[in-house]
């Protein structure tokens, strides 16, 4: 059951939809029921709410509003780019570059187009999370075809180094694509400055609905069609567009670049908070990935390590506190971050880490509580051992 006052503190794996986006999406959802695709006045509103929507994505990411498609969400723009550059690629360019951190969606894809012939080579993080940008750029070959860095790294908030990446790839005409989920709505992004041909877009991660999403293709990027049908966004993704999901996306887009300024401050603050509150009542307690004050990660996300104990014997006592012990992907495995593992932690460090991703609810009463329910769940934890 859940507690009747939960302490959300989950945003990385998904925020709540705000009021705002569900206010916008509520006519489409209750009085107008036409297809964007058709030419008549009930399907004309909808393409224009649609177009409206592509608008205020674009603008959230620095890009044309032509150069957005949507999706259903991140996995499957993922899921394009890595197979649908494969597919429209040079047979003379069969190689593909990934880091050791990427998202499910990236690294299994990856896999599937070695298992068709292509060589992948997987580059491993530093201790902190980060990918070193001349390790990647030697991983580059005459017969690489793509290059994918997710921006931020969805469990330890470390930012990567995805612009210097993408100017060396393409001067190796190496396409470039950067997995930008857990970034867009948290931290400025700029397609432009970045650099990037592809990039990924989750509505549900920015305080948009679930089941939406997009994917910036920068025009000349080969790349083949997605879903195959009528001719829906330029030809590119066949299927009925989900109007009410796409006014909710670009609504939250409209929403993070409105407070941006004032958000990445005030969670960098609040993040400060938990993680002196945990190390000052806590012994033995680690800060996992770039160091807080860093510009290097995400400003809402703090990882730690729990000494001594399991993080998923952990959790179940602090049932006030919505939290995770790593990606919600893999939330409730019993098996250590597989991420934490590849950055060069200890199996005792990463199994007892806990992500805390703060989100724009937060309050400093919340993250004061929160050290108080963790602090009394190590306790427990102790006394249980005793």
């Amino acid at each position: 059951m859940v507690p009747l006052t939960l302490i959300y503190l989950d945003h990385n794996s998904s925020t709540p939809l705000a009021p705002e986006a569900f206010e916008e999406m509520r006519p489409f959802l209750t009085e107008h029921h036409g297809n964007a695709a058709s030419a008549h006045s009930a399907g004309r509103y909808l393409a224009e709410a649609v177009e409206v929507s592509r608008k205020r994505v674009a603008d959230l990411v620095g890009a044309p509003a032509g150069d957005i498609v949507f999706t259903s969400g991140g996995t499957e723009s993922n899921n394009w780019v890595l197979n649908g550059v494969a597919r429209a690629g040079s047979a003379s360019r069969r190689h593909v570059v990934i880091s050791g951190v990427e998202h499910f969606s990236v690294a299994q894809s990856s896999g599937l187009l070695e298992n068709e012939g292509y060589a992948v080579t997987v580059v491993p993080p530093d201790g902190d999370g980060r990918i070193d940008p001349a390790r990647l750029l030697a991983a580059f070959r005459s017969d690489t075809l793509l290059v994918s860095l997710m921006l931020a790294q969805n469990e330890v908030g470390a930012l990567e180094p995805v612009a210097e990446v993408t100017r060396a790839a393409r001067e190796m005409g190496i396409l470039s694509h950067s997995d930008a989920a857990q970034a867009v709505g948290k931290i400025p992004v700029d397609v432009e400055r970045l650099g990037v041909d592809f990039l990924t877009i989750a509505g549900h991660k920015l305080y948009g609905p679930k089941g939406i999403g997009a994917l910036f293709l920068r025009p000349g990027s080969p790349v083949a069609s997605w879903m195959l049908g009528a001719p829906h966004e330029r030809g590119l993704r066949a299927g009925t567009l989900n109007v009410p999901g796409i006014v909710g996306l670009g609504s939250a887009a409209k929403l993070a670049k409105e407070k941006l300024g004032i958000e990445v401050p005030r969670l960098r603050r609040l993040s400060s908070r938990l993680w002196r509150g945990l190390l000052s009542r806590i012994e033995g307690v680690l800060l996992n990935g770039p160091p807080l004050e860093s510009e290097d990660r995400l400003p809402n996300t703090v990882n730690v390590s729990f000494p001594g104990i399991r993080s998923y014997e952990l959790l179940p006592l602090v049932p006030e506190v919505a939290t995770t012990a790593g990606a919600a992907c893999h939330s409730g495995d019993p098996r250590p971050s597989a991420t934490l593992m590849a950055m060069g932690l200890s199996f005792e460090r990463a199994i007892g880490a806990v992500r805390f991703s703060l989100g724009s609810g937060t309050t400093e009463e919340e993250i004061d509580r929160t050290v108080e329910l963790f602090a009394e769940g190590m306790e427990k934890c102790r006394g249980a051992e005793r």
